[in-house]
């Protein structure tokens, strides 16, 4: 069962992500935010490369999936939701936003550890802002990150369908809001009240470090503007700024080879939230 589960989570998160991503890809060729000095083809097959060698080390490491433990959980009695008997319509609403949050949390972390920022610093380094920068992860990040995830939806009981749906959502909107793709103005300044738009994610790939320590959400804009991590604009204008990590600007740094051994190879350029007041 719990094998039939992890094929179906696997045939629906891969649908979405190929439809958002040719939606977005679309969008950003036909109404694009940013003019990119550097092209797809420079950027793309290593982008696309490292999504392609996550979901192979994601499958071998983790073969379940997180649906599928949230359905043993539920067998089993697992977690506060299942302990409790909460009902579905409160449920599932309640643990999207819980996992939301700890994406939230999870990604201030990554910034605030320089071993950790180390490692996420590779999704940083790219030197364009599109949809593939969404799903440009380092491998061991993406394992880091699905323990944590695992560890939560067991211990919070999330219900499997709160779970699905939370997957599917992560993965849209991080394409989404990572996208060079340009709305109107007056439709952003609404939009970000529900969810991340790419104009308020943007800032967040600023090279000026204390724009780089802002606006973590990824779906829901709300943690940034509760714990108040929360930045308009980037101070340059959208147009002006510019997108990377000072340490990290050779474009050499893009081939896949070298991605993969960044964490390895610099040190965390004052990055850290820690450390921002200072280097600043």
């Amino acid at each position: 069962m719990l094998e039939t589960a992890f094929t179906f989570e696997t045939q629906v998160r891969l649908a979405a992500f190929a439809s958002v991503f040719a939606v977005m890809a679309a969008w950003e060729v036909l109404a694009p935010r940013r003019p990119q000095a550097i092209g797809r083809g420079a950027r793309w097959p290593s982008n696309l490369g490292i999504v392609a060698l996550d979901t192979l080390i994601v499958r071998v490491l983790f073969p379940t999936g997180a649906v599928a433990l949230a359905m043993l959980a539920e067998s089993k009695g697992w977690g506060v939701l299942n302990a409790w008997a909460v009902p579905a319509w409160l449920a599932v609403p309640f643990a999207v936003i819980v996992l939301d949050l700890v994406i939230y949390l999870q990604h201030v972390l990554f910034h605030a550890v320089p071993a950790l920022w180390r490692l996420h610093r590779m999704h940083h380094a790219d030197l364009e802002f599109d949809v593939t920068t969404g799903a440009r992860f380092h491998p061991i990040e993406i394992a880091l990150s699905m323990l944590i995830k695992l560890t939560v939806v067991a211990a919070l009981g999330a219900p499997p369908v709160a779970v699905l749906i939370f997957e599917v959502l992560l993965n849209a909107t991080a394409m989404f809001n990572h996208s060079n793709a340009r709305l109107p103005l007056a439709v952003d300044r609404v939009l970000r009240w529900f969810v991340v738009t790419p104009d308020m994610h943007r800032v967040h790939h600023s090279i000026v470090r204390r724009e780089t320590n802002s606006n973590f959400g990824f779906s829901l804009p709300w943690w940034d503007r509760l714990f108040g991590t929360y930045r308009d604009q980037p101070a340059a204008g959208h147009d002006g700024m510019a997108i990377g990590v000072e340490d990290l600007r050779d474009p050499a740094e893009q081939r896949l080879d070298r991605m993969l051994t960044q964490p390895f190879r610099k040190g965390d350029g004052g990055y850290p939230l820690g450390r921002r007041e200072a280097a600043e």
